[in-house]
């Protein structure tokens, strides 16, 4: 395994300098899932339910793209980056809550944080709106599906 990238020679933390790289199309796609217990699962209807706290699934779309445009405020080494796209696909598979977060930016860094970030954001804000219903609900298998632009492109075989 190489060196840290965020270790500098006085083996300090330091942000990475991408002054020297080369700005392209960078693109990422994470995914989180919420795990619903029967009696809430059993309550949605279409693509959405709504409680007290509003739409929950509109909601969490909302607090996913918040989230991953304020990446670099959250995790300390990131960098700041105007996002040019940030989009949350929500879609209930039998009691899985999917939430995926794609990212694209034209930039010297990549975007995986922000769709990291984004989809686990998305996936606190279904838990925070059902909570009241059920605290059996479990967040899990928040990973990086995909990701373009960089040294090397990525994709995870499902």
């Amino acid at each position: 395994m190489g060196k840290l990238s965020h270790i500098d020679a006085q083996n300090r933390p330091t942000m990475v300098d991408v002054s020297d790289k080369r700005a392209t199309d960078r693109t990422a796609l994470a995914r989180s899932r919420v795990h619903l217990p029967e009696e809430i699962a059993a309550q949605i209807s279409g693509d959405e339910i709504t409680t007290r706290k509003g739409p929950v699934f509109a909601t969490a779309i909302i607090a996913g793209v918040m989230a991953a445009k304020k990446t670099h405020e959250l995790i300390p080494f990131c960098h700041p980056l105007g996002l040019s796209n940030c989009k949350i696909d929500i879609e209930l598979r039998d009691r899985d809550v999917v939430i995926d977060c794609f990212c694209k930016v034209h930039h010297k860094t990549g975007v995986e944080m922000e769709a990291l970030t984004g989809a686990s954001v998305a996936a606190l804000t279904v838990y925070d709106m059902l909570k009241a219903m059920s605290h059996d609900i479990v967040i899990s298998e928040t990973r990086l599906l995909s990701k373009t632009g960089g040294k090397q492109d990525f994709r995870r075989d499902e």
